[in-house]
């Protein structure tokens, strides 16, 4: 039995250090390193080691705490691994973590509690399989979040040799406790067959294998493709930050490795503080694609994902670079590579993944404030509307590095500080009909036929599937209208769709209006993408024409309402409104006159230079309150500026969204105007105009978008039954509540008394039940949500008052009031008193409470008054006023009484 005891004990402290969520695992402690093979995670926090399935089961788990045991040599000091129960006084803290498929085995690196370095080698399959260790540094002794490490093949005459390389951040200087010959850019052996043994910096006769730097350097990402290696760094100096890029050509040896080395700088921007703060290179072949987010203002909120083309240039001269060598610094200056493409603007990003799906990259991107962002990009560089695939309700920071999964290639692994999230890439059943699933821009979804659903291409078999082109389109269909040289009128209609190899071949088209066929009977055969309508009339009708085209594409079946307008009906002098009516009309401005030419493509962009024209004044912001909001939005938002009487609207648009949206106006003086701010699915900054009637939008202002409020203690946690205590939450974003509720009664919102970021005051209501100790749970609102706080508020009776004294200590009276102890804690701050003679209130100055086993004292004092008799006090608590009358007055004690007896017999024998 005690056995069974001590084991269900062990087994309940093991459930303890760990837990799956839906979609995610909770770690014990935060995550430190992070790797991905074929089916394993495996996962090092700052005391456990994890192995998980691909779906974040719990395969093992090992603690990392041991002791450390001297060997056979003085300076050979060992780390040995202990039980969970027994005693330690050391941890290995892994810095390195790779897996070697190759030769089923994981490397692990890093630091005992000495300084001093230390490696492992465990079963691949079995983590709890120890198969090698050695006191040894191999990467950064601390841990450190801009250091990178891989393995790298070299190739050699007959086989490749595969090597450990380590890129260590360096800053400044520091003192090396533990023996260690490891410089910035190492390369170690990885069996003992390599010469000097596993772990060994040493290539054989040829010496160590050691790049240096000069000056601070922080590495972001290493990775290998081919034969070449790349490596990413920020140099960093007082005057100047620069991004740099190293080549190394794998072959030979490892000292040819180093010595092969070419280096670029990657110029981002103007600014001389930009640098790299993530990395993914993008899957394909030549040329080779990189992507890299960039803060260009060397800070954390300006930051910009762009696309590189990182191809090596073998023309350059090796080993001669102004920041890397492997044995003498160079001045000459390195290769500048411009970015191919800025592709997407958003605040905090802080890591990047990306893929390549049918013709499009994907970018699956990190945020500081917790959001998962995904950004389909076609072969131009043209983006589709980005997709918030999760969002966190805090600002949890997204881990450096994003991994796809690498069984189903469906879902991305998101690391946060101690979870990580298995987030599905796309939700395409969410779509419910064709035009909303190609909507979605998504180059994973597509419509299949047969199932009638959005699916992805490899659920949908035995039917056609259609999905967007390679390249990004705002319209499914769309179409022309032209005169051709006989006067007859073309209606040409285009597709962008892809579809399966059956699909072109079933290909039809069929056009219809309200009075039945419309098209010749010389109408040319349709063929995929392409079918044209010629009009049986030479003419359209002035108010225009409703055409229907039905199409077939396999088995699907799509339709689409097109509406052909008169567009040479739409003629005058050039101007503002004539424009926008001619694009609002589905016609096309060319040339200062509304025509068919780019009919249905033309935005009312265009129209915008001819603004002159308009009899608007044109409207000016000059503030927004609030303009930071949580991503619920807000309630009566108030802009102030000049120029406001005609406007009818608000557009608020973020930086990454396609879609603006607008709120009407209300309350319009002219100056001033009161408006709703909608919700978001996008944290950041949005940009502001203001509408007027004709449809234009004008000034500038921002908002900024934030996490959603979250609360974790409050101070104090009850009440009295009546209410009015006042009440102090603590947490994050308090500053964005525009109210508080408790579940008892959440029509009384209570607005905050004062708040900032970390915490706010209001008064709470009043109990529901004045009779009975009742509880009632804490809520915040943000604009039309109502938020659970996971706080209770316990009400206890009203305090009760007993009695008071009064002395006099000079010209002052000092007032005690006593009142019975209970669980409320009332404070000194919580009270007003006054003191009451003859009518008139004198204020006494709370100074002190004692507390003894049933009673609260109470100690106030009054100034220059030394006059000790009050016919009462007066108090105050929350929004509740009481008397409490001095029972002196009233009552002899009868101690009192037998002396004054004793006085007045006394004078009598007198």
């Amino acid at each position: 039995m005690i056995l069974l005891l001590a084991l269900l004990s062990v087994f309940s402290r093991e459930l303890g250090l760990c837990w799956k969520e839906d979609g995610g695992f909770t770690f014990d402690g935060d995550i430190r390193q992070f790797a991905v093979t074929s089916n394993t995670l495996y996962i090092a926090t700052e005391e456990r080691l994890y192995q998980l399935s691909h779906n974040l089961t719990l395969i093992n788990s090992l603690t990392q705490r041991g002791i450390l045991k001297t060997g056979n040599q003085q300076d050979d000091v060992q780390f040995y691994r202990v039980s969970d129960t027994a005693e330690w006084n050391d941890t290995f803290s892994i810095n390195v973590l790779l897996p070697f498929t190759k030769n089923d085995s994981l490397i692990s690196c890093g630091g005992t509690g000495d300084d001093c370095g230390h490696c492992e080698v465990l079963d691949l399959k079995n983590i709890s399989n120890l198969l090698y260790r050695e006191q040894i540094q191999v990467g950064p002794l601390k841990s450190s979040s801009r250091s990178v490490s891989f393995l790298v093949d070299v190739k050699k005459k007959t086989e490749n040799d595969t090597y450990i390389l380590t890129a260590i951040q360096k800053k400044g200087t520091f003192e090396k406790r533990c023996p260690s010959d490891s410089e910035t850019i190492n390369l170690h052996n990885t069996d003992n067959k390599q010469g000097g043994g596993i772990f060994s910096l040493t290539d054989g006769a040829s010496g160590t294998s050691r790049i240096k730097n000069k000056g601070d350097v922080e590495f972001v990402d290493g990775f290998q493709i081919k034969s070449t290696i790349y490596l990413f760094s920020n140099v960093l100096s007082a005057q100047t930050n620069r991004v740099r890029l190293i080549w190394l050509e794998g072959e030979k040896s490892k000292t040819d490795t180093l010595k092969s080395l070419r280096g670029a700088t990657l110029s981002v921007s103007d600014s001389e503080s930009s640098r790299l703060v993530a990395s993914s290179v993008i899957p394909g072949e030549q040329p080779v694609l990189w992507s890299g987010v960039f803060s260009v203002d060397g800070g954390d909120t300006d930051t910009e994902l762009m696309v590189f083309d990182i191809s090596p240039d073998y023309s350059r001269n090796t080993d001669r670079d102004p920041d890397f060598y492997t044995s003498v610094p160079s001045e000459v200056m390195p290769k500048i590579l411009k970015p191919k493409a800025v592709i997407f603007r958003q605040s905090y990003m802080t890591s990047v993944l990306a893929v390549r799906q049918r013709g499009w990259m994907v970018f699956y991107i990190g945020t500081g404030d917790g959001q998962l962002i995904k950004l389909s990009v076609d072969r131009k560089y043209h983006a589709a509307c980005p997709t918030v695939l999760y969002r966190t309700s805090d600002d949890r920071k997204v881990f450096l590095k994003l991994h796809l999964d690498p069984v189903d290639h469906k879902h991305v692994y998101v690391p946060f500080r101690n979870q990580m999230k298995r987030v599905p890439v796309s939700n395409c059943s969410t779509y419910t009909n064709v035009q909303e699933c190609w909507s979605a821009q998504d180059p994973y979804c597509g419509w299949c036929g047969s199932k009638s659903s959005c699916t992805f291409e490899d659920d949908c078999t035995d039917s056609d599937w259609l999905s967007i082109p390679d390249e990004s389109q705002h319209k499914m269909i769309s179409h022309k209208v032209e005169k051709d040289t006989n006067g007859q009128i073309l209606l040409k209609i285009h597709t962008h769709l892809t579809v399966g190899q059956e699909g072109p071949s079933n290909f039809a088209c069929h056009f219809a209006a309200t009075s039945g066929s419309i098209c010749a009977s010389n109408n040319p055969p349709p063929q995929f993408p392409h079918c044209t309508c010629i009009l049986s009339d030479r003419t359209l009708p002035v108010d225009g024409l409703h055409v229907t085209v039905k199409f077939r594409l396999g088995t699907s079946q799509l339709s689409e309402q097109l509406r052909l307008n008169n567009c040479s009906n739409m003629s005058g002098p050039p101007s503002f409104m004539l424009c926008r009516q001619c694009v609002k009309a589905g016609c096309g401005w060319s040339k200062n006159s509304c025509s068919w030419a780019n009919q249905g493509e033309t935005d009312d962009r265009v129209c915008h230079k001819l603004e002159s024209g308009k009899s608007f004044s044109i409207p000016e912001i000059s503030s927004i309150t609030p303009s930071v909001l949580s991503f619920y939005g807000t309630n009566h938002a108030v802009l102030l500026g000049r120029n406001l009487g005609d406007v009818t609207g608000v557009r608020i648009q973020t930086h990454a969204d396609c879609t603006p949206k607008e709120s009407p106006v209300w309350g319009n003086t002219g100056i001033s105007l009161t408006f709703h701010i909608p919700s978001t699915h996008l944290k950041g900054v949005a940009n502001v105009c203001v509408l007027l009637p004709d449809g234009s939008c004008h000034g500038d202002a921002n908002i900024t978008y934030r996490s959603s409020p979250s609360c974790g203690n409050i101070t104090p946690s009850s009440s009295w039954m009546s209410g009015k205590r006042k009440l102090t939450l603590m947490g994050s974003h308090l500053d964005l509540v525009e109210g508080v509720v408790h579940s008892h009664d959440e029509q009384d919102i209570k607005l905050p008394i004062n708040s900032s970021y970390q915490s706010l005051s209001y008064d709470a209501p009043a109990a529901e039940n004045t009779s009975m100790i009742s509880s009632s749970t804490v809520l915040l609102k943000a604009a039309n949500e109502t938020l659970a706080c996971s706080l209770n508020i316990t009400y206890y009776p009203e305090p009760e008052f007993t009695s008071f004294t009064a002395i006099r200590t000079g010209n002052n009276v000092r007032i005690t009031l006593k009142k019975k102890s209970d669980k409320l804690e009332m404070s000194k701050d919580e009270l007003s008193v006054w003191g009451v003679q003859d009518k008139q209130e004198y204020g006494c100055i709370l100074e002190a409470k004692e507390t003894s086993k049933d009673t609260d004292s109470f100690s106030c004092e009054i100034k220059g008054l030394p006059n000790t008799r009050f016919q009462k006090l007066k108090i105050k608590y929350g929004d509740k006023t009481i008397s409490l009358s001095d029972s002196s007055s009233h009552r002899v004690s009868p101690i009192l009484l037998s002396l004054l007896i004793i006085g007045h017999i006394a004078s009598e024998l007198c």
